[in-house]
């Protein structure tokens, strides 16, 4: 995948507007807490039934940017990445499943029929690494890819996003400008 541009120098940027909307938007965070509080605020936007492919190198932020998510949606207990039981579940305003398949290289039909549950289903399905995923269960997922840009620093890339899910990236780049003071430029 391509990144998304940087526009004007700013932390946000706006790729392939279609109809008024950006296919892509991007932002950077400085620090695991800043990628948390990212997924907080993309919490308060998701519904029952979302899928976000998150795709990214080791250590780009993807299961930092999950326990943000499950943060803002109350769910009270410890997100570890479930690298080897491929799926936990978490109780929040909305079920959380959170589905890692870094170990699945080719999806076997057992496996394909435990993890479509999840999918559009009655809570937020959330995946690290979805290179496995056949397309059809992959099709309308949102695409939200992790950048290694520092040794704190992480560019996260957000694509075919639903409008609501992208305003929430624009807000926190918006909100990251004001708060440091950076302009284009």
């Amino acid at each position: 995948m391509q990144d998304a541009p940087w526009v004007g120098g700013s932390l946000f940027g706006l790729e392939g507007a279609k109809d008024g909307m950006p296919e892509r938007v991007r932002v950077e965070t400085h620090g695991e807490e800043e990628t948390r509080q990212l997924g907080a605020h993309l919490s308060a936007a998701v519904r029952a039934g979302d899928v976000l492919l998150l795709l990214g190198h080791f250590g780009a932020g993807k299961t930092t940017l999950v326990q943000g998510i499950a943060r803002g949606l109350g769910v009270d207990q410890p997100v570890t990445s479930p690298s080897f039981v491929i799926a936990s579940e978490y109780q929040g305003r909305i079920p959380l499943y959170h589905i890692d398949l870094y170990r699945v290289e080719q999806m076997d039909e057992v496996t394909l029929e435990a993890i479509a549950e999840y999918f559009g289903g009655d809570g937020l399905c959330v995946v690290e690494w979805p290179g496995s995923v056949p397309d059809e269960l992959a099709h309308g997922a949102v695409r939200l890819e992790l950048a290694i840009m520092g040794e704190e620093d992480r560019g996260l890339t957000l694509e075919g996003a639903l409008p609501r899910l992208q305003a929430v990236f624009e807000r926190f780049g918006a909100g990251r400008l004001a708060q440091t003071g950076r302009h284009g430029g």
